[in-house]
């Protein structure tokens, strides 16, 4: 007998208890067991690590459970076990890559200090109170 096609976030049953990677909408990117789902897609993370990417160089912070609202939720997919060790990437410790985080945010900042100079002297105005999160 074939199994019954599962709608909305009922999907996400499929994948209780494997390992997924979940990009939020602050940016964050998490991986953990999926242990719980509800109908509005809430989600309840084990053994959970928050991943902070930098160029070629990730690092890794240990967050063990962790509960995410589902609106906040942009992408989550499953983790290939075997191919999980064959990362293009350089595992740092977690303050070498907190450093490297703050280190692009202060340049970020900066371009975006010059962008907003630049557009001043032209007679526009750059509003910088609004973020990326305010525009949904």
């Amino acid at each position: 007998m074939n199994k019954p096609e599962l709608e909305g976030t009922a999907h996400l049953l499929d994948e209780l208890d494997k390992k997924l990677m979940v990009l939020l909408r602050d940016g964050r990117t998490l991986i953990g067991y999926l242990r719980s789902v509800d109908q509005f897609a809430n989600l309840v993370l084990h053994k959970t690590i928050e991943r902070i990417h930098v160029g070629k160089e990730y690092g890794d912070i240990p967050r063990g459970v962790f509960i995410v609202r589902g609106e906040n939720v942009v992408l989550l997919g499953e983790i290939d076990a075997e191919r999980e060790g064959e990362l293009p990437l350089t595992e740092v410790s977690v303050d070498d890559i907190l450093d490297a985080q703050r280190k692009e945010q202060e340049l970020k900042q900066e371009k975006q200090r010059l962008l907003a100079k630049a557009l001043k002297e032209r007679g526009l105005h750059l509003m910088q109170d609004l973020t990326h999160d305010d525009m949904f």
